[in-house]
C-alpha cells in the first residue's frame, strides 16, 4: 500500500493549487506514459490490442477502488454521456427526483426527456431521502455538491430509495479519490476521474447492478460494446457482452494510458488516510474562517463579487468560484504551506 507522503512526494512543486474539484493534477507515471505513447505512435509501434489490455486494467482497478467486481463496470468519456444513457430507459411518465443546483451532468440528461412525459422533480439535498414517494422511478444525485461540497447522506437516501422501490443514480465524480465510496450500495454510480483521481479528462466509469442493467438499453453501442470487441467490428449481427461492458464506449486510448498509473495509484492507497489528510487541511481553514467543517474536502463560502477569488489569484492561490461563491478544495499535494498561503491572501 502507498503511503500519503509517498504520494504527497509525487506531486511536488504544487503548491497554492486548491482546484482539485475543477481539474487533478497528473503525476510524473502519467505524464511519462502519455508521453511514451505518443512516441510510440509516431514511430508506427501503437498497438490496439495493447490498448485494450490497458483499458481492462484501469476497470480493474477502478473496480477494486469502489467495491464492485469488474464485470460491473462500465468504461465512457464523459459522465453526462453515461447518465443519458439511464435517462433514455427511464418509463414514460415515471419520475426522476434529483437535487436544486446540482451538477448539470445529473440533471441535464433526465430534463431532455421530459418531452415524453418523463417528469424531474428537484428538492434540496437535506430533504432528498424525504421526498422520495411511491411513483419515484429514479433518485439521481451528486455524492458531493460541486457548488457548496456537501456530502449527500447516503445511509438515508438509499434506505428510502429501497423503502418505496426506487434506483439509486450517485454521480461520485467529487468523491471518488479522498471520500471512501462502496459502489456496491447504489443500483448505478458515475464518475469521470480528470478531478479528484488525477486523470487526463475524457476517462469516465459507469457502474451498475446486475438488476438495473436488465431495465436500460445499452443506446450508444459500438464494437468495443460486444461481448468480444475484436469479433464485432462487423455487422451484421450484434451480440453485445453479457456484463457492464455492453455499456462500454470505445475508449480513446492516449487518454487511457495516462488513466491506467493514476488509477493505479489510488487503488494503492488508503482512502481513509487521504479523507483525514484533505478534511484536516479543510477544518483549519474553516476554523480561521469562520466556517463550519462537516468533513468536507471542498470549502465554499459567499463571494457573489468576485472579490475573494481575485485575492487568492492574485497571491498565486489557484482556485475557482461557482454559483456566486468562492471555492478551495484541499487534497493529496496541498499542506499546512497551501491553507496559510489562502488564509493570508484573504486577510485572515
Amino acid at each position: 500500500m502507498t503511503t500519503i507522503a509517498d504520494a504527497r512526494r509525487l506531486f511536488r512543486g504544487r503548491s497554492g493549487y486548491l482546484a482539485a474539484c475543477t481539474l487533478g493534477l497528473p503525476i510524473p507515471a502519467t505524464l511519462e506514459a502519455m508521453r511514451a505513447d505518443a512516441e510510440d505512435w509516431a514511430r508506427g509501434r501503437a498497438s490496439a490490442a495493447s490498448y485494450t489490455d490497458t483499458v481492462e486494467r484501469v476497470r480493474a482497478d477502478y473496480a477494486a477502488l469502489v467495491g464492485v467486481e469488474s464485470s460491473r463496470v462500465a468504461i465512457g468519456s464523459q459522465t453526462s454521456a453515461q447518465a443519458a444513457v439511464i435517462a433514455a430507459s427511464i418509463p414514460d411518465g415515471a419520475e426522476v427526483l434529483c437535487v436544486e443546483g446540482d451538477f448539470s451532468s445529473i440533471v441535464f440528461p433526465f430534463l431532455s426527456q421530459e418531452g415524453r412525459g418523463v417528469r424531474v422533480r428537484q428538492v434540496s439535498l437535506d430533504a432528498l431521502a424525504s421526498e422520495i414517494r411511491e411513483d419515484t422511478w429514479l433518485v439521481a444525485f451528486s455524492l458531493v455538491q460541486s457548488a457548496t461540497g456537501a456530502i449527500a447522506d447516503v445511509g438515508a437516501i438509499t434506505a428510502a430509495a429501497r423503502a418505496h422501490d426506487a434506483r439509486t443514480l450517485c454521480d461520485a465524480t467529487q468523491a471518488v479519490g479522498w471520500l471512501p465510496v462502496d459502489a456496491s450500495v447504489f443500483d448505478a454510480t458515475l464518475c469521470h476521474s480528470y478531478k479528484w483521481l488525477c486523470a487526463p479528462r475524457g476517462a469516465s466509469f459507469l457502474t451498475i447492478s446486475e438488476d438495473l442493467q436488465t431495465l436500460i438499453a445499452p443506446t450508444q453501442t459500438g464494437w468495443y460494446a460486444g461481448e468480444d470487441p475484436w469479433t464485432s467490428c462487423y455487422g451484421p449481427d450484434i451480440q453485445l457482452a453479457s456484463d457492464a461492458r455492453r455499456f462500454d464506449v470505445s475508449p480513446a486510448w492516449p487518454v487511457w494510458v495516462g488513466a491506467e498509473p493514476a488509477i493505479a495509484l489510488f487503488r494503492s492507497l488508503d482512502i481513509a488516510a487521504v479523507h483525514d489528510h484533505v478534511t484536516g487541511l479543510a477544518a483549519t481553514f474553516c476554523e480561521r474562517m469562520g466556517l463550519l467543517a462537516p468533513g468536507h474536502a471542498i470549502v465554499t463560502w459567499p463571494d457573489a463579487d468576485g472579490r475573494d477569488l481575485a485575492r487568492l489569484g492574485a497571491a498565486g492561490v489557484v482556485a475557482s468560484g461557482r454559483a456566486g461563491r468562492a471555492r478551495v478544495a484541499f487534497h493529496l499535494w496541498n499542506d499546512a504551506d497551501d491553507v496559510s498561503a489562502a488564509l493570508e491572501a484573504l486577510g485572515r
